[in-house]
This record gives structure tokens, C-alpha cells and sequence, in this order.
């Protein structure tokens, strides 16, 4: 029993640093009358990325992880995969790693995290319960997603789902695909940034993007 008490101990400080150090890349959006959202430091020169529908109705207002503001300007958004980039005035930023989503397996342990009803920085777990896709209202037809049975709520939208190693494997919504749990994977997430920031490369888990 001790052994196996070890081994949990273990495994829950390995998760809680995961989850701490991705905190740090967490950010709230706020955006017109409209309530707030969370985001994710795409890369160290001020790069945001969160769902577009969080941004949609009015100037965007991002509060960091250390608690500085900035005002947002949205440099790309794609309505049809429910995207959008931001850019605020700040350089040297914590910026989260990605892993392809391609690669995942249902089963797999995940995480999101985001600010649900207001509560920030707030973590959910659960499991990949699906891969497949959606029919959107969009010129592809439809779109890759990944179903998790992690609880989401709103506050939630444009926070990361990760794995357990604390990549990025995709951006939650709820919006996309009618239901909780669903999130943008991050190969999709890989051509809709690779507008601007060609050539994207997948980050491994130890590893930040640069500027």
C-alpha cells in the first residue's frame, strides 16, 4: 500500500505542475457586454488565441495570468471554425506548447482549463471519449473535432484542452458541434494560424513557442 500511495503522490505533484505551468498561458478575454472568455498565449510576442465567438460583439480586453491588461486587436478570425487571433502590445510572454492532434488515441487523459462562470483559472479532467467531425456552415462542409467527457461551462470557451504532458491538443468551444466537451483540435488550429505564422511547427511539451 505504501508503494502504490507513492506512486499516486507522484502522479498528482507531476499533474498539478502540468497544470500550473499552463495556467501561466491562461488568459481571460473580455469582450463588449458580453461576459468573459478565456484564450491562450499563442506565442511570446503577444499572440492570443481563443474562439471567435468570444470576440465577436466588441473591442476585446485581455487580462494576463500576472494580472496585467492590455487592449486587443483581432488580427484573424475564422467564424466557420469558431478561430480567432488576437494581438496585444506585450513581448516575452509564457507561451503554451501544442502537440499534434493527429496523433491522439481515444482514452486519453485531458484537461481543460478556462475561467467557468467567472471562476478563473479553473481545471476539468476527463478522457477522449471520440475523434470525428461536424458539419459546419462553411465552405469545407465540415471539421475535425475531439469529444472529451471533460465538463465545460460558460467562461470555458477559447481555454486549451491538454494532454497530460501539458501540450495543447486543441481550444474548447461550445459552439462547434452542439454539445459540451468538444474542442477545435490542434492540427485544425495549425492551418488556421499558418495564415500569418508560416511555418508553424508542433511544439513538444518541454518546449515554448518563440516569437
Amino acid at each position: 500500500m505504501t508503494a502504490l500511495f507513492k506512486r499516486t503522490s507522484i502522479l498528482d505533484e507531476a499533474l498539478a505542475s502540468v497544470v500550473q505551468e499552463v495556467q501561466r498561458s491562461l488568459v481571460v478575454i473580455q469582450s463588449g457586454r458580453f461576459g468573459a472568455g478565456a484564450g491562450v498565449i499563442w506565442q511570446s510576442n503577444g499572440l492570443i488565441l481563443t474562439n471567435f465567438h468570444v470576440v465577436a460583439h466588441g473591442h476585446a480586453h485581455v487580462i494576463l495570468a500576472d494580472g496585467r491588461e492590455f487592449a486587443a486587436r483581432r488580427v484573424l478570425h475564422e467564424p466557420g471554425l469558431d478561430l480567432a487571433l488576437l494581438q496585444i502590445d506585450a513581448t516575452g510572454l509564457p507561451a503554451a506548447s501544442s502537440s499534434d492532434s493527429r496523433l491522439l488515441r481515444v482514452g486519453q487523459l485531458v484537461m481543460a482549463l478556462g475561467h467557468p462562470w467567472g471562476q478563473r483559472g479553473m481545471v476539468t479532467t476527463g478522457i477522449i471519449s471520440g475523434l470525428g467531425s461536424v458539419q459546419i456552415n462553411d465552405a469545407r462542409g465540415s471539421i475535425d473535432i475531439i469529444r472529451s467527457d471533460v465538463s465545460l461551462a460558460p467562461g470555458n470557451s477559447g481555454g486549451p484542452l491538454i494532454d497530460a504532458s501539458g501540450a495543447v491538443i486543441g481550444i474548447n468551444t461550445m459552439v462547434v458541434g452542439g454539445d459540451l466537451g468538444v474542442a477545435i483540435p490542434s492540427h485544425v488550429i495549425a492551418g488556421f494560424t499558418d495564415q500569418i505564422l508560416a511555418p508553424h511547427i508542433f511544439q513538444r511539451a518541454d518546449s515554448h513557442v518563440t516569437a
